[in-house]
């Protein structure tokens, strides 16, 4: 890579309702047409075939757990937008704490 470009700052897993885990890494650029690690998890499943997420999980750089950004939750409610809601994201994984998506996001698109 070139010093334009940095990877894996943000690391992310995203479970499908099929049970197989698919992960992805943070590709920023100088340019910012990088991608957030959540959504390059979620292009990885998408890109094989499942379109369905049960549970994300993100690592941020100090390797803590926390939330997606609001540009993934945003792709994670238009991919499953009847569904959405019962998509559970790790909030911090050593209190073991979890929140629905629908709980990240109440007012998306108010709720149609």
């Amino acid at each position: 890579m070139s010093s334009y470009i940095e990877a894996g700052g943000v690391a992310a897993a995203v479970e499908s309702f099929s049970g197989r885990i698919y992960t992805g890494v943070c590709v920023d650029t100088a340019c910012t047409l990088g991608i957030c690690a959540e959504r390059n998890a979620i292009l990885n499943m998408i890109t094989n075939g499942e379109d369905a997420i049960r549970r994300v999980l993100t690592i941020m750089r100090d390797g803590r757990t926390g939330p997606p950004c609001g540009a993934c939750r945003e792709m994670m409610t238009q991919l499953m937008p009847s569904r959405f809601g019962v998509i559970e994201v790790m909030i911090d994984y050593a209190a073991g704490k979890t929140l629905t998506l629908a709980d990240l996001t109440p007012q998306w698109w108010l709720r149609r």
